[in-house]
């Protein structure tokens, strides 16, 4: 009981001082993408001078000229890299609130370009890059089924010059077709060119039998998706297997290896 009313105490005196201090604070918080940050300041509200009262860089107040309807905080001046964190604080008067123009800039952006990207006889993807400018996850894809799909991530280091990366990959029998890509801020997918690959190794998959009582099985592991007759997916994943068990009496589409098929659950 007493360690409760001690730490309730201290919350208090903590917003008591806040509130004493006449101040609040914008808390902007990213990476380094080598620009600026534009703020518009109002007056305070009682008329006297404007809002902001100062700016800190991850915790360095800067020297930026703050006393104006408008500034600018150079972060050119904080030897910082590209992708480095970056935590801004702007503190201001209770009465008024300073405006940021661009937050966004502390967001990375995919601006990659592919220099290569193959797949080798090991089944390992890899893509060289160069021009990245902020750290994004790479989303590898696999060409299945008349449609791009998601098969994994590797992150980004997000710098400029080249950067090499790899990925072990699950192909199906026939042609085999990669890619990556990352989606920034914007939700505008970037995307590499795709990279082509046929393993004589992989044979085609069967699935038996027709008429499901409890099991489905593949003649090998392999991905797959059960839709029913509305379309809906009710089952997907990766292996030999599938307990139909839980599927109701009907008819079922089923997309695995390279195919598109369907069977009846009895």
């Amino acid at each position: 009981m007493k360690t409760k009313l001690l730490t309730g105490l201290i919350l208090m005196a903590n917003t008591f001082g806040a509130s004493a201090q006449g101040e609040s604070i914008i808390v902007l918080e990213g990476h380094y993408q080598g620009k600026n940050i534009y703020v518009q300041n109002p007056f305070a509200g009682s008329g006297v001078g404007y809002c902001t009262i100062k700016v800190t860089v991850n915790e360095d107040v800067t020297s930026d000229e703050i006393n104006s309807s408008a500034y600018e905080v150079d972060l050119t001046q904080h030897n910082l890299k590209i992708g480095d964190p970056l935590s801004i604080k702007i503190y201001h008067k209770l009465d008024c609130g300073p405006k940021v123009l661009n937050p966004e800039v502390l967001r990375p952006k995919s601006t990659f370009e592919t220099v290569a990207i193959n797949v080798s006889n090991d089944k390992i993807l890899t893509w060289e890059t160069k021009g990245e400018q902020g750290k994004l996850t790479y989303i590898v894809e696999q060409y299945r089924w008349n449609k791009w799909i998601k098969v994994g991530e590797v992150d980004g280091v997000g710098t400029a010059e080249t950067n090499n990366y790899k990925f072990e990959v699950t192909p199906h029998s026939g042609e085999n077709k990669f890619r990556v890509k990352q989606v920034d801020y914007t939700g505008q997918p970037r995307m590499s060119p795709t990279a082509k690959f046929s393993d004589p190794t992989t044979a085609e998959v069967t699935f038996a039998p027709i008429k499901v009582k409890d099991v489905l099985e593949f003649s090998a592991p392999t991905m797959f998706e059960i839709f029913d007759s509305y379309g809906n997916i009710v089952k997907k994943g990766f292996g030999q297997k599938v307990d139909c068990n839980s599927l109701k009496s009907g008819f079922y589409y089923l997309n695995y290896d390279n195919k598109n098929d369907k069977f009846t659950k009895k």
